[in-house]
C-alpha cells in the first residue's frame, strides 16, 4: 500500500489501556475495510496475549528474532513471524526475548532504525500498522516513534497519568530534532474514564486546558469498563466480545475519528504534491 500510515500507541506510565486501544482501534478500522498490521513492541507480550495468543514464549518467530537478524545484519523475513488473526488483523507477536533484545539494541549500528528495517519490508501490503508500544523511553519505544508516521497517547484522567504526559511530549520533540523530523502527535485520547466522578472532569479539563490549544484532544473518550478486562481475558476485541457495550461503540466512534484525521490528511498531501 504506496500511502501506509505508521502509528505508534505510547505512553511512559503502564495501565493507560494502550494494548486495549491497540486491539480494538486495529479490528475497528479492519472492519472498515482497512488491512492492518499491530505490533507487539513490548517484553511482556500483552497484545499478543490480548488476541488470544497465551504462550507467546513459544512462538519461535517473533519481534524480537526478527530485529536480532537484522542487527546482526542477516538476512530477514519479517512474513514468516506474521501472525493473521480471525478477527482481520495481522500481528507482528512479541515475547520475553524482547527485553533482552532492548539491552543489545544499544551498541548496535543505526539502532534507533531497527524497527523502521523491519516495517519498511512488509509496509507495502497494509494501509495501517499500529505499534503498541512498552511503558517506558527506552530504546524500544525510541525504535517505534522513529518508525512511525505519527503517535496517539493513550491517558486516564488520573492526576499521575497528566503529570507524564510533559516527560513523554518532551522525548518526543527530542525524536522529531534528532531522528524523525516527520513525526507528529495524532492526539489524546482519554481512556478509562468515568465521567460522573469530578476527579475524572477535573483532569480531563486540565489536559485539554494545558495541551489542547496544540495537540488534538480526541473527541471520543473511552469509558471504565469490566468489559475491557473480560474481553482482553478471552484474548478477543472487545467487537467481537460485546460489540454492543459502550466500550466497544467508542472504539468504534475513535476509529471513525481516526479514519475521517487520515483522509483529511491524504488530501492535504494531495493538494500540496498539485502545488
Amino acid at each position: 500500500m504506496p500511502n501506509c500510515k505508521i502509528i505508534a500507541l505510547t505512553n511512559q506510565k503502564g495501565g493507560v489501556g494502550k494494548t486495549t486501544t491497540t486491539v480494538n482501534l486495529g479490528v475497528s478500522l479492519a472492519q472498515k475495510g482497512k488491512k492492518v498490521l499491530l505490533i507487539d513492541a513490548d517484553a511482556q507480550a500483552n497484545l499478543t496475549m490480548s488476541l488470544g495468543y497465551s504462550r507467546p514464549d513459544d512462538l519461535s518467530d517473533t519481534l524480537s528474532s526478527i530485529m536480532q537478524d537484522v542487527i546482526d545484519d542477516k538476512p530477514f523475513d519479517v512474513q514468516k513471524a506474521i501472525l493473521h488473526h480471525e478477527e482481520g488483523v495481522d500481528l507482528l507477536p512479541s515475547n520475553i526475548e524482547l527485553s533482552g533484545l532492548e539491552v543489545r539494541l544499544i551498541n548496535a549500528m543505526s539502532r534507533e532504525s531497527v524497527l523502521k528495517t523491519c516495517i519498511n519490508q512488509v509496509k507495502e501490503k497494509y494501509d495501517i500498522v499500529l505499534v503498541d508500544s512498552m511503558p517506558s523511553l527506552g530504546m524500544l519505544t525510541i525504535n517505534a516513534l522513529a518508525a512511525s508516521d505519527s503517535i496517539i497517547i493513550p491517558t486516564q484522567p488520573h492526576y499521575l497519568s497528566a503529570k507524564g504526559l510533559e516527560l513523554l511530549l518532551h522525548s518526543v520533540s527530542k525524536v522529531r530534532r534528532q531522528i524523525n523530523s516527520k513525526l507528529r502527535i495524532e492526539g489524546i485520547l482519554m481512556t478509562m474514564v468515568m465521567p460522573r466522578t469530578n476527579i475524572s472532569k477535573e483532569i480531563t479539563a486540565t489536559v485539554k486546558s494545558a495541551y489542547g490549544q496544540r495537540i488534538r484532544i480526541f473527541e471520543s473518550q473511552i469509558p471504565h469498563s469490566i468489559r475491557a478486562v473480560e474481553a482482553t481475558a478471552e484474548g478477543k476485541s472487545l467487537f467481537a466480545y460485546d460489540k454492543g457495550s459502550k466500550v466497544a461503540m467508542a472504539y468504534g466512534q475513535f476509529a471513525k475519528e481516526v479514519e475521517d484525521i487520515g483522509e483529511k490528511q491524504k488530501k492535504q498531501n494531495r493538494a500540496d504534491r498539485i502545488r
